[in-house]
């Protein structure tokens, strides 16, 4: 059948559809071509900075839709990677005809047809094609490495089964500038051998879809057109097997159905039903017209970069307009992230706050600690050696204060104790407030069921650390204590006391409510701890000591609660859930159509009209 006399894939085209080259006068001048240079390196940029954001886009928690958004964010990486990148980066590399269609439609025999020899296996069992083969002239070997089109499929120049491999095969029957791809079919039993060609398809150049009598209707074959529609890839359809009593019913009704599905202008091929010869080929006769228009195509240059270009513009300008889905998925799953944290953040916050609160109302100072406090401060016979002139009185206010010392470090012990307790108590409620909160939610409820350990408690560690941080702000006291009281060290009352006992009295200044206003004379355990200091220090020094004493406990016991948040924020982190995710994949999609716009702009200003990118 003679194809349609318009073909996007090739320009104007004669009766087999090739490239009518009599306009044509040779390649574009030297600035045109430093211009197109440009625009490309500045595309292959853009498209790089795309496939970076698309990455970064994940779409981990399971939003209603998320499934549609993940798998298209799937398909744009791939292609970027396997065609859109490596293909603008080598435009002079062979033009790629992936040959793919409905199982049995007879792809295998028609490759080995065209190239004249048997290169890919054909066969009655299904699949037939697992590992798609490439076929290319010897002297373009080289544009097929690892690192050029589609670099996930490990090179092999033998027949395997491998899907994850492309078996590469060289013969002089293919023109310079043409490869041939045989790919698995679309509608294959096999799940893998379906993504393989998907995959392959979306590296092509040119489709060259084949169906048959059968299996033209089908509608997985029909998809794949329709994306290829929406991509403006370059397409030709090859009716093959069919009987010569149903070649002008057959392909009237399927030329009806490309121009109903924006194909009318791809050119429609018939290879008619005829006998297999021991090598596996078709009559030479039956592919003249397919492999003519091939050959048409591969002799002229710019042709095939005409096909390339067009169908390097529509893949992008797919990719651009298909972002936004996958970005209002992404900002939709930072949305909920961002709930989830902020649900913790705020059962933190407040449980830090109250802690915080507790440290210095006076209820820490109960109990053990009470007590152990009222044994170093005595009946009253230690504030009353307070109130004495020291002078020589020395020796008085020593025995006074004999066997503090040991009562100072069981004040200190209390304190450690109580300080823990009162940790652990507010770490545990958090824990469960932020359980509960958490649990409400879908969302928060998955995260919750894949994480390690029981987060309704605290962290199995939390009291020792708790008790290492305790040690660490009462060291810190002595050593403040120590440093400040060192132009007192030869007074009565610092002997006395010593830095312990101030020690232990600056905790429970701490601890009491009115730490910064002067002494009551009433008497209890705020008034004899503020009394012993202010006689040793002075006001004005025992104020500084305390606000710097309860900044270092607060410092201490909020990186306490700080790593219990942590293991809640944690689980949202490790879904790598990126905050500016969305609007970087719209700004790149953005600077991908402002370089087209500007070409075409370019374009319309010197009066050329380069198809593709432009477009």
């Amino acid at each position: 059948m003679t194809p349609p006399s318009t073909d996007p894939a090739a320009g104007k085209s004669g009766r087999h559809g090739g490239p009518d080259t009599s306009s044509r006068s040779g390649g574009p001048d030297a600035a045109s071509t430093r211009l197109q240079d440009k625009r490309d390196a500045a595309m292959v940029t853009a498209l790089v900075r795309l496939r970076q954001s698309l990455v970064a886009a994940a779409l981990p928690l399971d939003l209603p839709g998320v499934a549609e958004a993940r798998t298209s964010r799937g398909e744009m990486i791939d292609q970027l990677e396997d065609y859109l990148i490596p293909r603008l980066m080598t435009l002079e590399a062979p033009l790629l005809a992936v040959v793919g269609g409905s199982t049995g439609a007879g792809k295998s025999t028609l490759v080995n047809s065209l190239v004249g020899e048997r290169v890919t296996t054909s066969g009655v069992l299904r699949p037939t094609t697992r590992s798609p083969v490439l076929v290319h002239h010897p002297d373009d070997a080289h544009w097929f490495g690892q690192d050029r089109l589609l670099p996930g499929l490990v090179r092999v120049d033998h027949t395997t089964d491998d899907p994850d491999s492309l078996q590469l095969v060289a013969s002089a029957s293919v023109p310079p500038g043409l490869a041939i791809l045989d790919a698995p079919d679309v509608d294959s039993v096999e799940e893998r051998n379906r993504l393989l060609a998907a995959e392959l398809m979306a590296a092509a150049d040119l489709w060259l879809f084949v169906t048959s009598a059968a299996r033209y209707a089908d509608q997985v074959p029909w998809e794949f057109l329709r994306r290829a529609a929406e991509r403006s890839t370059a397409v030709a359809i090859i009716l093959d097997r069919t009987p010569d009593e149903a070649v002008q019913t057959v392909s009237t009704h399927l030329a009806r159905m490309l121009a109903s599905r924006g194909l009318k202008d791809s050119p429609l091929f018939v290879v008619a039903e005829g006998t297999v010869d021991d090598d596996g080929l078709l009559p030479a006769h039956h592919v003249a017209d397919v492999r003519s228009w091939l050959e048409s195509l591969a002799d002229d240059i710019d042709a095939r970069t005409e096909v390339v270009r067009r169908t390097l513009g529509g893949a992008v300008r797919a990719i651009t307009h298909r972002i936004h889905a996958v970005a209002d998925a992404c900002a939709a799953q930072g949305g909920v992230a961002l709930a989830l944290k902020d649900d913790v953040d705020a059962v933190y916050d407040d449980a830090t706050a109250t802690l915080a609160a507790a440290l210095g109302d006076g209820g820490l100072v109960r109990g053990d600690l009470q007590a152990r406090w009222e044994e170093f401060v005595g009946s009253g016979d230690l504030l009353r050696s307070l109130d004495t002139r020291v002078g020589g009185l020395r020796e008085r206010l020593v025995n006074t204060i004999k066997g503090k010392p040991q009562q100072a470090e069981r004040v200190t012990v209390a304190i450690d104790a109580a300080l823990q307790t009162l940790v652990l108590e507010h770490a545990e409620s958090a824990a469960a407030r932020a359980h509960e909160a958490w649990s409400a939610q879908p969302h928060g409820a998955a995260l919750l069921a894949g994480a390690p350990g029981d987060l309704t408690r605290t962290s199995r560690d939390l009291r020792r650390r708790a008790e290492r941080a305790v040690r660490e702000w009462q060291d810190d006291v002595n050593d403040l204590v120590r440093r400040e009281g060192a132009d007192k060290r030869t007074s009565a009352r610092f002997l006395a006391f010593g830095v312990s006992g101030l020690s232990v009295a600056l905790m429970v200044e701490v601890f009491t409510p009115d730490a910064d206003t002067a002494a009551s004379e009433t008497s209890g355990p705020a008034s004899a701890s503020r009394r012993l200091l202010d006689a040793v220090f002075g006001d004005d020094d025992v104020r500084a000591l305390v606000e710097r004493a309860r900044r270092a406990l607060d410092r201490l016991v909020g990186g306490l609660m700080q790593t219990e948040r942590t293991r809640y924020l944690s689980l949202v982190d490790a879904v790598v859930l990126e905050p500016a995710a969305a609007e970087k994949l719209r700004g790149a999609a953005r600077r991908v159509d402002d370089l087209r716009y500007q070409a075409s702009q370019e374009d319309a200003v010197t009066g050329e009209n380069p198809p593709g990118m432009t477009s």
